[in-house]
């Protein structure tokens, strides 16, 4: 689980923003994300997520709610398959699984401070941090009329090596989000009921383990 949360968190962070443009170009659709994105401070969204493992083909479902906040800073709490909740102030992380009684502690990963951790920061500086087509040139858009961006980091990490994202082509939104791993192993997210700079809370960001949880070193992120 924590493998595809290093994932999601690449996103993994998503979604904003009103600038109603009908866009056309690749340049258009990430002129419109960019400035979208870096009006964004802080970030609230209920997500669906499909994890995919290609050597053993097998998909996880799981959903949940995600806080993020620029400076690394995330929450996320999974409902399903089995609550956990993975937890950064953009210095630590903890990833507590109550089924387990136990929440593992660690530095936040390095992979956090770049487009893969950095949702916000990331989707502000596409331009910059990707590059840039679309994923089909002969049909731009989904079924949905989103446009559908296929983005490779300029710099790859193991847990982040494509992203392919369908925007909102008023708000310049990401609906969804495919994420790709050195193994070829995806994570599929979907967003939805989604705020922007609502002012969240510092508490949402630090976590204090239970009395009588375990408290076990995380292993560094590979």
């Amino acid at each position: 689980m924590l493998r595809v949360a290093g994932a999601a968190l690449a996103l993994f962070l998503s979604l904003l923003p009103h600038h109603p443009v009908a866009a056309q170009s690749v340049e258009e659709v990430v002129a419109g994300v960019e400035a979208a994105y870096a009006r964004i401070t802080d970030l609230r969204a209920d997500f669906t997520q499909q994890a995919f493992n290609k050597s053993l083909g097998q998909t996880i479902r799981a959903e949940g709610t995600v806080y993020l906040r620029r400076g690394g800073k995330m929450r996320w709490e999974y409902r399903t398959p089995s609550p956990q909740q993975i937890v950064s102030d953009g210095q630590s992380l903890w990833v507590y699984t109550p089924e387990l009684n136990q929440v593992n502690v660690g530095e936040a990963p390095r992979a956090l401070a770049g487009p893969a951790g950095s949702f916000l920061a990331g989707l502000g500086r596409v331009s910059q941090e990707f590059s840039v087509r679309f994923l089909n040139p002969a049909a731009k858009t989904d079924e949905a009329g989103n446009p559908v961006l296929d983005l490779t980091p300029k710099q790859p990490t193991p847990v982040l090596t494509r992203l392919i994202v369908a925007v909102d082509p008023k708000e310049f939104l990401v609906r969804k989000a495919v994420l790709y791993d050195q193994f070829d192993n995806t994570v599929t997210m979907r967003f939805t009921r989604v705020t922007a700079n609502s002012g969240l809370a510092d508490r949402l960001f630090t976590f204090t383990p239970p009395k009588g949880v375990a408290v076990v070193p995380l292993e560094p992120m590979r």
